[in-house]
């Protein structure tokens, strides 16, 4: 089974296109009296729980490796925990950490999120081109890349946006995935700048191919769900994409103090998946 195929039967199998951010922030998780690996760990541990007791699932789960990393090498084996629970509990895995390096340590890097973490697929940065995406996908073809194409920060546009051979570099970005295409790519394109969610995905569309978008920025970020399925909308399989929301649903207890944190994320990760309305 192919990728886009995972995507697909998770989608209609959890009624989710969302994906789960797993972003800790030890700050903002509400467990006293351990160090950061056992409190990250015991935060998504809990949540999952009451995710399949209440059977509300998303689509997908999407941690960031920085996220981890930070707080040392016991925490990078707690991702690498969190990611068997996820996948065990039926959640595919997308490891956050877009890697865009070359030749033999490109093959590393896949040899990390593909053997080591056993993520079902990653985001890749495309800056030195093919050759540092080639490895992801050839040793690989089973897994999904997710490409940057459009990102959702404030300065994506600092070099997204130029203008190469009359149109803008993220349209250049597009028109590679589908160079590149086999059945697990896909393109990180951000809510926040809607507009040039809906070229990309024209792009896509027009070229009859199957590329799998990983939409972040709604939530926190401000990007609109109104205008993120105007566009999906348009895919004749809307079951291969996925909208992402972390911080929203991860630390949804902020604003409701007198709930278990782990209820909190269970409830905004409803709302999501009503919002989306699969």
């Amino acid at each position: 089974m192919n990728y886009l195929e995972k995507l697909r039967n998770a989608a209609a199998k959890h009624k989710s296109i969302a994906c789960l951010g797993l972003d800790p922030v030890i700050e903002d998780i509400p467990i006293e009296g351990k160090n950061p690996s056992e409190k990250i760990l015991e935060f998504y541990e809990t949540i999952l729980d009451r995710i399949v007791k209440s059977g509300e699932y998303p689509g997908a789960a999407k941690p960031n490796y920085a996220f981890y990393a930070q707080y040392g090498l016991d925490a990078i084996n707690t991702l690498k925990k969190i990611i068997a629970m996820y996948k065990q509990a039926g959640i595919l895995v997308i490891l956050d950490v877009k890697r865009g390096d070359i030749g033999t340590t490109a093959r590393a890097y896949a040899s990390e999120a593909y053997d080591f973490f056993d993520a079902d697929a990653v985001t890749l940065a495309p800056y030195m081109g093919y050759d540092s995406i080639s490895p992801f996908i050839d040793n690989y073809p089973e897994r999904g890349a997710y490409i940057l194409t459009k990102t959702s920060n404030p300065s994506s546009g600092d070099i997204q946006d130029i203008i190469y051979n009359g149109a803008p570099l993220f349209e250049y970005m597009a028109a590679k995935i589908i160079d590149w295409h086999f059945d697990g790519i896909g393109s990180v394109a951000g809510a926040t700048y809607p507009e040039q969610l809906d070229s990309i995905s024209e792009i896509f569309i027009k070229s009859g191919k199957d590329v799998a978008l990983l939409i972040p920025g709604v939530g926190a970020q401000g990007g609109s769900m109104e205008a993120v399925m105007k566009t999906l909308k348009k895919f004749k399989d809307i079951k291969i994409h996925r909208i992402n929301s972390s911080s929203a649903i991860n630390y949804a207890w902020k604003k409701k103090p007198d709930m278990h944190y782990a209820d909190a994320a269970v409830e905004a990760l409803k709302k999501l998946n009503d919002e989306i309305g699969l």
